[in-house]
């Protein structure tokens, strides 16, 4: 029983990470991981502070134009 309870806590993980992107809620988790593997030498942002960025990444707009990556 054990085994599907833990792959059921998988499933349900994955599909609250893709629902909370979907709305534009970013993953923190995600990020505090990526930034201990690829870059151990800077500091983590707190929740609030990466949170604060992701929303203004992602409503940024200047000069009337979207402001975002490429």
């Amino acid at each position: 029983m054990t085994e599907v309870s833990g792959r059921l806590r998988l499933v349900c993980d994955g599909v609250v990470r893709t629902a909370r992107l979907m709305v534009g809620v970013p993953d923190y988790q995600t990020y505090v991981a990526h930034r201990q593997a690829n870059h151990p030498d800077q500091a983590i942002m707190s929740y609030e502070a990466f949170f604060r960025e992701r929303q203004q990444a992602r409503y940024a707009f200047t000069k009337g134009r979207f402001r975002g990556c490429c």
